[in-house]
Parts: structure tokens; sequence; C-alpha cells
């Protein structure tokens, strides 16, 4: 019986009395560390079972100096993470790492994207992953100057930046977008992407360009800022067709744009998919419950952020070095009514 009187829950002392070894064996045996012979380490196992004696994690964790707790951080204004369903792009991605980290352990601390810097200074953690991060990202500089260790998911865009990442292959998913547009008859596409300086925006229009002196078409690049979510989308594309009448389809890199654009597109007196065509990158929400619903791109965000997760751990253990890469699987366009075409132009 627990020795702490009656009802009390059962201590490590307990555990030691009842299997017959010392306490420094319980823990040892527990904890999977030190030689205990493996019968010992299973009898001690089943006493605790019995006695439903449960490791305090709280003293473990000051013991180790460990907080077996991991941050999700971005830089990513809300609109543009999250949105009013809070459930987009950064959600997604934290109940992903959510589920990984739990299965080695660790805790997830999520800072909200519209406070992300600032809040990484009164979370106890190991170390972050910072979600697409900007160039002079704001939670990666505030990282660094508490010392902590990250990973990023995404290319990290700022030259001094070496942090270990998993690629979500910018160019190739603009590649993709952009080749399906051509195969749905689109010879004028206009390119729509954030003003900042995320992988994604950079990667996209660097495709793009490459694509377009490839294919013959007139570049037309148009920036928005992210924070103007849908509105920002839908000023972006009015603005794009009432210069470049001719555009026959709108590649908008972020969905809150993509959906702006759609509107846009309606008020200029075109039509979507007939007149105009527009694609997104993102396979959320957003780009499901649009009407029409938006051709976008598997990322396969679960792998990524399972990756990440594991790139991080093995950055805490000494055995993951600063500009270690790991490439996520390749993006899959997933074609819908905002792009298909019954009959594709000439």
């Amino acid at each position: 019986m627990p020795t702490s009187g009656p009802g009390a829950r059962p201590t490590i002392a307990d555990v030691a009395s009842a299997a017959g070894v010392s306490r420094t064996t319980v823990s040892h045996a527990l904890n999977g560390i030190g030689k205990v012979d493996p019968r010992t380490r299973e009898r001690v196992k089943r006493v605790a079972a019995e006695l439903g004696y449960r490791p305090n994690l709280r003293a473990q964790r000051l013991r180790r100096g460990q907080a077996k707790a991991i941050a999700l951080a971005s830089s990513m204004p809300f609109a543009v993470a999250a949105g009013p369903s809070r459930l987009g792009f950064y959600m997604e991605i934290a109940a992903a790492v959510a589920e990984s980290a739990l299965l080695h352990g660790y805790a997830l601390v999520l800072v909200p994207p519209v406070r992300s810097g600032s809040g990484l200074n009164s979370v106890d953690i190991d170390g972050a992953i910072v979600v697409e991060p900007d160039v002079d990202d704001e939670a990666a500089a505030h990282l660094r100057e508490r010392g902590l260790p990250y990973v990023t998911l995404g290319r990290p865009v700022s030259p001094d930046e070496a942090a270990p990442y998993v690629d979500l292959r910018g160019e190739l998913v603009a590649e993709r977008l952009l080749g399906h547009l051509r195969e749905q008859g689109a010879g004028r596409p206009a390119l729509i992407i954030g003003s900042g300086g995320r992988h994604s925006s950079v990667d996209a229009r660097a495709a793009y360009e490459r694509l377009a002196e490839e294919h013959g078409w007139p570049p037309v690049v148009v920036t928005a800022p992210e924070a103007g979510g849908e509105d920002a989308g839908y000023e972006a594309c009015a603005r794009l067709l009432a210069e470049h009448p001719g555009t026959d389809a709108v590649c908008a890199l972020v969905d809150a744009f993509a959906v702006g654009a759609v509107r846009a597109v309606r008020d200029s007196g075109r039509a979507v998919p007939d007149d105009v065509m527009v694609v997104t990158r993102y396979d959320g929400l957003r780009a499901r419950t649009c009407e029409p619903p938006l051709t976008a791109v598997d990322l396969h965000l679960d792998r990524a952020a399972s990756d990440a997760v594991d790139l991080l751990l093995g950055r805490l253990r000494g055995e993951v070095t600063t500009g270690a890469v790991v490439t996520s699987p390749e993006p899959r366009v997933i074609p819908r009514a905002s792009s298909l075409r019954i009959t594709p132009r000439a």
C-alpha cells in the first residue's frame, strides 16, 4: 500500500518498496535509462502499473532541464494564416504538428500568427517550428535572441538564415498550377502574389517568369499586402483586369487572394472559368467552399509537418546540423470548377 496515507497517490518510494529495489532502480527502469536487468525492469513496470503510479512529469522536466514542449510560430498575417474560420493553412499545420509532437512525448505551444514574435518571449519551450518565414522574420529573430533552436517549414529567404528546413517546393507548385492552366487553354495567365518575401511568393515569381519567357506569355505579376486578405486580392485582380484586359487566367497564390479574385472577375462582367480561370496554392476550406470551388494543390502538409517535428527533435538531440533540408512529396494539382473548361481555348 502507498506509504503516504490512504487515498494518496503512490510515490516512487512505494514502487521501490513493493518491487524490492531502490528508488534509483525504479527511476531507471521506468525511464529506460541506466543498466537495469530486463527482468527487473519488467517487474518494476508491472508493480508501478498495479499501484497506479504515475511519474511527476514536472519534476522530470526540472531535473532534465527540458520543457518537453515545442512551439509553432509564424509571422503570417492572421488574414492569410487562418482567416475568419480559423481553419486555414496555419491551423492545418498546427493539428499535424501537435499529433506528431505528442507521439514523441512533446507538447505543442501554438503561438497565434498575429503576435508570433512577442508571444515567443513568454513561453517555456525547447525549440520551435517557424512556418514560412519572411525576410528578417520577427518570429525567427525572437528565437535567435533567446538562443533557442528552430527549424522552418518552407525555405527561409533571409540571406543570413541557415536554419534546417522542410522544402515545400514552391517553384514546382507554381509550375504545376501554370501547367494546368496551359492544358485548359490559357494563353495570357497573370500572377498575384504577396508583397512580402516568403519563399512561396519568391519561388512562384521565378517559375512564372521562366515559363512566360519559354511560352511567350506577356509577363504580368501583381503584388498585394497579405494582411489585406480577400479585399486585397479583389483590388489586385480588379486592377490587373483593367490594365490587362486580355488576361484569361489568374494564379492567385494566396487562397484569400483567389477568393477575392473570383469576385473581381465577376464584377468586371466576366465569367469564371469561361473568360478567366482562377487557381490557388493551398487546398483548404476557402478553396473548397468558394463558388466556384477553386483548383488548388495538395501540399502534403501532414507529411511536411511531421518531417518538421522530426527535424526539430533531431536538432535538439544534436543530430541535425544547420543547413539540413528535408524535401516534401511532389505537389499534386486538384482540378476544380474554377479552371475546368468544357472546350479548352486554342
